[in-house]
């Protein structure tokens, strides 16, 4: 039987953490951290490593790691959150090959800081592939290979079937791109691990403590406000639940499953031995991870938004999210066809309405943020910690003058519009891959150039 929610499969592993202390009167601080995932406990971490004086406090509603950073595909990566061409219209292409450096060199500080600070997280460094397996994917993957380069990714190489094959032995793989700067890592224990340590330098974590609503240094909470010269916000795909912020971000639901253990023979014919992160050229695209135990966790959108920008209900997801995860993967791997699923999840992330990522600080106010990582959080948000703590400190640095910091963004239509758009625009995703894979189109179906069309308009 598929256990369906319990936050995620990566906290059946780990268990869920005991809750620490909610907040139990109103307080001060030097900086206030609303939201204890990656974003929030990085923020935290380097902040406090630059000047461990600081009096930070971390508010969360739930438990640290409860939201995305305890529920996503565990992709390890140095993929931009957002577009290279967006973000080059204000930095132009060098910021772009700037942004994209700091990147690559952001998964190798994550897994530095994880040895240091003794988390392990089951990381293997074993780069990404994106396969194309229709005839369809084959230019599609060709443009990004080249787009990659030509933004600054000059590491992407682009793989032919047979070299595909010898990684990985997806059913009618046509060719692939591979990038080294990616790892695989289990999100609970990484996140788990980060609160620990953060915890450890002296910072105070409230949690079952929920914002309610963020003003110029204040984070108002039920239980009285916390008051600081800096309030940064670090809430991702829950923003929408703040007061004021219904528009700012969309939280864009994403829904995985996990097969039992497979066995050595499956292996044998599925082959996977170096643990890359396995993507595809799909437009509604799968995200996938051979974890350290031996399963095969698979992701994507499902149902892509609920009306009035709800959120889920601890991670439980639509039947038909999970029938048609199961029936993406054993088209990719025939071999699992007969395995079980175990467990089944979802989560939010946050989805600007320029589909690209930012940090922000306004000194005035003391108001901070950073997220809309649009699906690429896991990486980005050691970015985003790193940055706003230069922008806390005032530090003019490499970091405080990529292309993502600063940007500025207009909100999200009202309802039923924003409902009707993205619903209607992964509706026409998956109608074009339905043409593309199932009924053989050799080229990209025009629903696809419609919806992606309508993706690009702000």
């Amino acid at each position: 039987m598929t256990v369906n929610g319990g936050v995620s499969f990566w906290y059946r592993e780990t268990g869920l953490p005991a809750r620490r202390p909610p907040l139990d009167r109103p307080i001060e601080a030097d900086v206030c951290i609303v939201g204890a995932g990656y974003t929030g406990l990085w923020t935290a971490y380097y902040l406090k490593k630059a000047q461990p004086g600081l009096d930070i406090v971390v508010l969360e509603r739930k438990f640290a790691g409860y939201g995305a950073s305890g529920r996503n595909g565990g992709w390890l990566t140095g993929a931009l959150a957002g577009s290279p061409r967006r973000f080059a219209r204000t930095h132009g292409g060098e910021g772009v090959h700037a942004l994209q450096r700091a990147m690559n060199e952001t998964v190798d500080e994550v897994i530095a800081v994880a040895r240091a600070e003794g988390i392990d997280a089951d990381i293997v460094k074993g780069g990404i592939l994106r396969v194309a397996h229709a005839p369809s994917h084959l230019p599609r993957l060709t443009a990004q290979v080249r787009a990659a380069r030509a933004w600054g990714d000059t590491d992407v190489e682009q793989l032919d079937a047979e070299q595909t094959t010898a990684r990985i032995r997806v059913d009618g793989a046509l060719g692939a791109s591979f990038s080294p700067h990616c790892a695989r890592v289990q999100p609970a224990k990484l996140v788990q691990g980060l609160a620990k340590v953060v915890e450890g330098l002296g910072v105070r974590i409230y949690e079952s403590t929920p914002v309610t609503e963020i003003v110029p240094h204040e984070a108002r909470t039920p239980y009285g406000a916390v008051r600081a010269d800096f309030v940064l916000r670090a809430t991702e795909g829950f923003t929408a639940g703040l007061a004021g912020e219904r528009r700012t971000w969309l939280p864009m639901n994403s829904s995985l499953i996990v097969t039992e253990r497979l066995p050595d023979r499956v292996w044998e014919q599925i082959g996977w031995e170096g643990r890359e992160l396995l993507g595809d050229m799909s437009h509604a695209y799968i995200y996938a991870q051979r974890t350290a135990d031996d399963r095969i966790a698979i992701g994507g959108r499902g149902v892509p938004y609920l009306f009035g920008s709800r959120t889920d209900d601890d991670g439980r997801t639509h039947a038909t999210t999970v029938r048609a995860l199961r029936d993406a993967l054993v088209r990719l791997f025939p071999a699992v066809r007969d395995a079980a699923v175990e467990h089944a999840w979802c989560g939010v992330l946050g989805v600007p309405r320029d589909w690209c990522s930012t940090a922000t600080l306004d000194r005035r106010t003391g108001l901070g943020w950073a997220g809309g990582y649009v699906g690429h959080g896991v990486a980005t948000t050691n970015l985003a910690g790193r940055t706003l703590r230069d922008l806390v400190l005032g530090a003019d640095t490499e970091l405080t003058r990529l292309p993502w910091v600063g940007r500025k963004v207009r909100r999200w239509e009202p309802e039923p519009l924003r409902w009707i758009g993205v619903r209607g625009m992964y509706a026409a995703y998956r109608a074009a891959d339905r043409a593309e894979i199932v009924g053989g189109r050799t080229t990209t179906s025009p629903i696809a150039r419609i919806a992606d069309a309508v993706a690009r308009r702000h």
